[in-house]
């Protein structure tokens, strides 16, 4: 029997993925990967003779058939997902049917988005003397959010936030956290497609969050960082990081 090695791929640069999950990805006689958020060039170092389907349209039976099938045989499989394979992903399924079958599988960590869009703006989630917490959530959509994970609730504690899968409603994300008790000149930082060649970091204040998406037409793939800074002060986390020209040439423009 093979083995099922679900791979964090990271945010889509082919060199954000880990060191050990190129290496299954070059070992694997099969690979899988979600072709609409993976970019080929993170496979592209797969055997000659492996075989490589994207599962983009691939409903979870599938799948589990294709995974069931090459590790049946021997095989290595290499499941590669976006960013990091804990974070809102379906890991959770795939793994269950495995465990029914028998099949061993292994997670391999991956780079996820708010780190990489972190990364790509110089800043920093926690800040000496102030916030020394981070929050990585989303808004509720056709995926439900328990009430008390609310944006609304989670602003309360003024912590650093990275809010993913919300790109449809930026106005929400504003909205709840200004009622949550944020300052309205809380930093927060945008990151589009990060981690693609197109990717873009655009720094802005909560009050201003659901304008620069829109000026930015970010209406997808968006990751939102929300950034307190020590004492309140609105400026100080982009300062520190280094990011302040981008965010006075924001405020300017």
């Amino acid at each position: 029997m093979g083995k099922v090695y679900f791979i964090g791929a990271g945010p889509g640069d082919p060199e954000l993925i880990t060191v050990k999950g190129q290496r299954i990805i070059r070992e694997a006689g099969m690979v899988l990967y979600a072709g609409s958020l993976v970019p080929e060039a993170v496979i592209a170092e797969a055997r000659e003779d492996a075989r490589i389907e994207n599962s983009a349209s691939m409903s979870l039976e599938e799948t589990d058939r294709l995974m069931h099938e090459y590790a049946s045989k021997g095989e290595i499989v290499a499941r590669v997902h976006t960013g990091d394979p804990a974070l809102y992903g379906a890991v959770q399924e795939q793994a269950r049917l495995l465990q029914e079958a028998g099949i061993e599988y292994e997670v391999i960590p991956g780079v996820t988005s708010a780190c990489a869009a972190a990364a790509a703006s110089s800043a920093s989630f926690t800040v000496p003397g102030g916030t020394q917490t981070l929050i990585l959530t989303r808004m509720a959509g056709r995926t439900p959010v328990p009430e008390s994970e609310s944006l609304q609730k989670l602003a309360e504690h003024n912590s650093a936030m990275a809010i993913y899968l919300s790109a449809g409603n930026p106005m929400g994300i504003q909205e709840q956290l200004l009622a949550g008790g944020m300052e309205p000149s809380t930093p927060a930082i945008l990151g589009y497609r990060i981690g693609w060649p197109e990717e873009k970091s655009v720094p802005t204040t909560l009050e201003k969050l659901a304008e620069t998406a829109e000026q930015n037409n970010f209406t997808r793939q968006t990751i939102f960082l929300i950034l307190p800074g020590k004492d309140s002060d609105s400026e100080s986390l982009l300062y520190d990081s280094g990011f302040s020209h981008m965010f006075r040439n924001e405020n300017n423009s």
